[in-house]
């Protein structure tokens, strides 16, 4: 690792690319947020392989930007590179009002409160299956036996996606964020990208119409889409659909999927606050939000400005990239106290910036909360111990905070 890496302490801001994925891939992050916080909290990059951008790394600004639609826009994108004018697909997540509202109302009841009663019962019979199924005293890889294939299943229902097929969603998942220029060059070409997109397209347009007008009483997301009259013809402009399916995909999957794999992680790593929530389970619903918090499975959303703005006392101007660092808001220490620790019982847990802000907050939120819960209460009946044997494979990726794999050995309770 280069001493850039290693020690930026010494290093003028302006040579440091507040961007690089390998930064995320090697977990040392942690040091430049804190550094911009504290030095330049409102920090202009002038070059970087995603063009130039603003940095905003504390929690306050971060909410304020949010809630401020009109001058600080989500379209044309949401994360920190530009799509290809001719490949643009909208989708809501990079939308402002009011076609935001009318395109995430549509699909908004598939995690409405009785639904979501509905689905922690599968969930559970799920995780149960999965678990069981886990082999004791083996190291196997946490990832795709729990995580992946976990969040899999629970996207499948979402879509009612053939079941057969259902491993084509988190392969989806991936490629579609997997931009070469977010990824150190380690991800898809252009060309690549969009072959993935075609493809959905193509499956997703054949299950709409093979839906439309079947008369099932199903609260999936294409169905919904179909019943709300103003998405109903959707599938009429491909690039909007096509963008809808694939915020639904990667918001479906990556956010619970890597905070899954997180969980594991920081237990290993925080040993007496395993300990605590083994012998008090009334405790897990907390852990989960800290798990979320300290994994931020999105480090940044951004920002295009409609304007020219001052903002904190910096002289912005329309058409800058403003991104918004929730990985470094999740550890503003003037916000949440202790933040750099893993602490399961904290102060007002559910205080962190991994789902957004105003109208972008996540719309799966609860789900995924759910889901994290649900395998935790789970595992907690059956495992005395799941035990971390190698450090964990990061993702480099600069927008998506994952984990690509992770080797554990698990050990049953004696009455599991």
């Amino acid at each position: 690792m280069s001493a850039a890496y290693a020690d930026i302490s010494k290093t003028p801001l302006c040579e440091l690319d507040v961007s690089d994925p390998l930064r995320f891939e090697n977990d040392t992050w942690q040091p430049l947020f804190e550094r911009l916080r504290a030095e330049s909290p409102v920090h202009y990059q002038a070059d970087s392989p995603a063009g130039p951008f603003w940095s905003i790394s504390r929690f306050e600004d971060i909410v304020e930007i949010e809630k401020n639609t009109e001058v600080f826009s989500s379209e044309p994108t949401i994360a920190i590179v530009d799509p290809p004018p001719d490949r643009r697909s909208p989708m809501f997540i990079a939308m402002d009002q009011p076609e935001h509202d009318v395109q995430r109302r549509a699909v908004q009841p598939v995690v409405a409160p009785k639904n979501l009663q509905e689905f922690e019962a599968l969930i559970r019979k799920r995780s149960g299956e999965a678990l069981d199924a886990l082999p004791e005293g083996e190291t196997f890889d946490w990832v795709e036996l729990v995580s992946r294939n976990l969040t899999t299943q629970m996207l499948a229902t979402l879509f009612d996606f053939p079941w057969e097929l259902r491993h084509k969603l988190s392969e989806w998942s991936d490629a579609v964020t997997s931009d070469e220029r977010m990824t150190a060059g380690q991800g898809l070409t252009r060309d690549e990208r969009i072959e993935v997109i075609m493809e959905i397209l193509e499956v997703f347009t054949r299950l709409w119409h093979q839906r439309k007008d079947d008369g099932v009483e199903s609260f999936d997301l294409i169905r919904l889409l179909q019943r709300d009259p103003h998405t109903a013809n959707m599938v009429d402009d491909p690039k909007n659909y096509v963008g809808n399916l694939m915020l639904l995909i990667v918001g479906g999957n990556d956010t619970t999927r890597n905070s899954m794999s997180g969980g594991v992680l920081f237990l290993n790593e925080n040993p007496e606050q395993f300990q605590r929530v083994k012998d008090d389970h009334s405790l897990i619903s907390a852990m989960v939000s800290e798990i979320i918090r300290y994994q931020t499975p999105l480090s940044h959303m951004r920002r295009t400005l409609t304007r020219d703005v001052e903002f904190r006392g910096q002289q912005m101007k329309a058409g800058d990239k403003v991104v918004l660092w929730y990985c470094s808001a999740n550890r503003d220490a003037s916000v949440i106290e202790n933040a750099d620790a893993f602490q399961i019982d904290r102060q007002s847990v559910r205080n962190h910036a991994s789902f957004g802000f105003g109208i972008h907050r996540c719309m799966g939120n609860r789900l995924a909360e759910m889901q994290l819960r649900v395998v935790w209460e789970e595992a907690l009946k059956r495992f005395s111990d799941i035990k971390l044997m190698a450090p964990p494979t990061r993702l480099c990726h600069n927008f998506v905070r994952g984990y690509s794999a992770m080797p554990v050995q698990v050990t049953r309770l004696s009455n599991g």
